[in-house]
């Protein structure tokens, strides 16, 4: 019988660029990439890891977030996941891939640039679960400019930090009260965060704060058994790159793998920080560049 365990390569377990050029308006749906993303929906296996945590993901319609809803689900979790008013649809297919492994969905919309919206999100989660066990900061807004800094306006500089920076402050300021010891906060920063490119320098920005605050947060938590880890991927394959870079055809090919990451391939990190695996780890930043070396 042949071994169907063996490894595989990693430069050639997914697509490789070149990609055909694809645009889309922000924020970008699933359904029209081609090739289209994996999540982990043929693939991820789960082992009990995260039975019975109640969690909280932002962004979890798509990308990332559907994949660590996904992986979560098949571990064991419930799922309140957030989404914008146009990713209503994105955001059912994500639930549906929840409850297909046996455990609550809960989509809810909302706009983590407002403060009470962030309120709103963390009261629900208690009202549903009573507790909030992991919160992933997943949800980010970015723009290219390949102009630079005299093409990035105000309001887009505004969005970005607003999405990135203040809605993970206020999610992570009301939620604390509701997190047990023993539960975790996972928060995505970046690549961008130590190698910036320069049509990113909005973005890069906030992903190098969310380091900082990852770090810093954890040693505020650590006396109360409530650990902090951020996971910092390389190129990913999802809605936001159609959406919001304007050349897509060779997306990923600077990664020394030579292709970007698919999501599937960023959640076992989070369920892993997630985990009681983890139990020792807190304040680290767990990078999945694709071979990119990191400080």
């Amino acid at each position: 019988m042949a071994d169907t365990e063996q490894p595989e390569d990693p430069t050639r377990s997914h697509p490789q660029p070149e990609f055909p050029q694809q645009d889309q308006e922000h924020p970008g749906w699933t359904g029209p990439m081609d090739p289209p993303p994996d999540h982990g929906e043929d693939s991820y296996k789960g082992s009990g890891l995260l039975v019975d945590r109640r969690t909280v993901i932002t962004g979890g319609d798509s990308g990332i977030g559907r994949a660590v809803a996904l992986a979560f689900a098949r571990e064991g979790a419930d799922v309140l996941l957030t989404h914008l008013p146009e990713e209503k649809s994105e955001a059912q297919e994500t639930c549906r891939l929840v409850e297909q492994a046996g455990r609550r969905a809960i989509p809810v919309e909302c706009d983590i640039r407002d403060e009470k919206q962030c309120r709103a999100l963390i009261e629900r989660a208690v009202s549903e679960f009573g507790r909030i066990d992991v919160l992933v900061n997943n949800a980010a807004y970015q723009m290219s400019q390949p102009d630079g800094i005299a093409a990035i306006s105000t309001s887009q500089f505004d969005r970005v930090v607003r999405t990135n920076l203040y809605g993970m402050f206020w999610l992570c300021k009301t939620a604390l009260p509701h997190i047990p010891a023993g539960g975790s906060i996972i928060n995505t920063t970046s690549v961008q965060a130590y190698k910036p490119s320069p049509h990113l320098l909005d973005y890069a920005m906030t992903k190098g704060a969310i380091v900082t605050f990852t770090q810093g947060l954890a040693q505020m938590l650590a006396s109360d058994g409530i650990r902090v880890n951020a996971v910092a991927p390389g190129p990913v394959w999802t809605p936001l790159i159609p959406a919001t870079m304007p050349d897509t055809k060779e997306f990923g090919k600077q990664s020394p793998l030579g292709r970007p990451a698919q999501p599937a391939e960023m959640a076992p990190a989070y369920v892993f920080l997630a985990s009681a695996n983890a139990s020792f780890i807190t304040g680290e930043i767990m990078n999945a560049t694709g071979g990119t070396p990191l400080p």
